[in-house]
């Protein structure tokens, strides 16, 4: 069954917080999706689906609901896919929805990494422990993104200056919101010329480490027809994953290029429609391998794609996470999913700050990633379109 006009995004709330000491992660779940709901002019008694993952407080999804009043609900789902669940949740939201399972539908995420304690931090030992991690030198996640940037430098000649012009970028864009963690626009020079953290990665290829979390209220076609805002159509999702096959695998490819062919078939649409991109970004060789892997640029392009400004809104080939991105604005709980969905909806209603705003934007890409590129991950990716598409 397509979700393709099925369902709608009605209403979508970032927390402006990024350091949030005196609040708990219940609290900034129900503030974001007090925000979410007021935006699309509805109230925690009209839903009656709810979605969330391992960041959610206590028990998951219940205990939010208790917390939240949630007494209507008829759907539940708590599938957890790292920084793609929210981007998971929307789809299923949606596909709940086409099904009539429910008619509003509310998605949240929020996390306190940076004042607080993070969910589903260490977690019980993995089946691949005693084969990959800290006995071969691999510590968190950056080691892993470094082994996937040195490949794909190996393969394909990418440089470090490349990576740096999508933090450049990104920065161009936080400069814009008054809410963003990092506002100083930095130059290729300085991005470079950072400490590095795991070579070839410097401290600026890297994600900021924020609070906050973010909502998003997904709808029937009847509910958002009844809406005094203007909602967002779903197109088309896709979701896979990619798996380290007793480490015969492929450093320089994420699961993207499963999930976005799909994604495109259902929305009926190609790259080339697409004006607004919110990719996860992690680290600056995220964008870059998935800018590949979404079909915007050949593999092994993407170093000369990201160059001369390519990605800079509002005029730039094909502008990016112009509210900053993980990069440079906002990584609440170390999730990029739920902001990318955030910046395209205000992408679309044409809400976006003043100065990186898209001219007459129609298509927007969505796309989140869980785990890392040097290991096993997962991936989905979300196209949307304006009420009237």
């Amino acid at each position: 069954m397509s979700i393709n006009g099925r369902a709608f995004l009605a209403g979508a709330f970032e927390h402006p917080g990024r350091e949030l000491p005196n609040d708990s992660l219940a609290q900034i779940h129900a503030t974001v999706c007090l925000g979410a709901l007021a935006d699309a002019g509805l109230t925690m008694e009209d839903v009656d689906g709810y979605f969330c993952g391992n960041d959610a407080a206590g028990a998951g999804w219940i205990s939010m609901a208790d917390y939240m009043g949630l007494r209507n609900l008829r759907y539940m789902d708590a599938t957890e896919s790292g920084g793609a669940s929210p981007i998971y949740h929307v789809s299923h939201a949606a596909a709940a929805i086409a099904a009539g399972k429910c008619s509003v539908a509310l998605v949240s995420l929020a996390g306190k990494p940076r004042t607080g304690i993070q969910p589903g931090g260490g977690g019980p030992v993995v089946p691949e422990d005693g084969f990959e991690g800290r006995m071969y030198g691999v510590v968190g996640s950056t080691s892993t993104y470094a082994l996937a940037a040195r490949r794909h430098m190996y393969e394909y000649g990418t440089t470090s200056e490349q990576l740096a012009e999508i933090k450049v970028a990104a920065t161009i864009h936080a400069s814009h919101n008054p809410n963003a963690f990092l506002r100083k626009v930095l130059t290729v020079e300085d991005v470079v010329n950072s400490p590095l953290i795991a070579d070839p990665l410097h401290r600026a290829d890297c994600c900021v480490i924020t609070d906050g979390g973010g909502a998003v209220v997904v709808v029937s076609p009847e509910i958002a027809a009844s809406l005094p805002r203007a909602s967002v159509k779903i197109l088309g999702s896709g979701e896979a994953g990619k798996i380290v096959n007793g480490g015969r695998t492929d450093l320089t490819y994420s699961s993207a290029v499963w999930s976005a062919p799909r994604a495109f078939a259902e929305a009926g649409v190609t790259p080339a429609d697409v004006d607004y991109v919110s990719i996860y970004d992690s680290f600056t060789i995220t964008v870059l391998m998935m800018l590949e892997d979404l079909g915007f640029c050949e593999k092994g392009e993407g170093g000369r794609f990201v160059q001369d400004g390519a990605l800079v809104a509002p005029f730039g080939r094909l502008p990016f996470n112009t509210d900053g991105g993980g990069l440079a604005n906002n990584h609440p709980g170390h999730r990029g999913g739920i902001t990318k969905l955030i910046e395209a909806v205000r992408q679309l209603r044409d809400e976006a700050n003043e100065g990186v705003q898209v001219p007459d934007c129609q298509i927007a890409l969505v796309h989140g990633n869980g785990g890392d590129l040097g290991t096993r991950m997962r991936s989905a990716t979300m196209i949307l379109g304006r009420e009237d598409s």
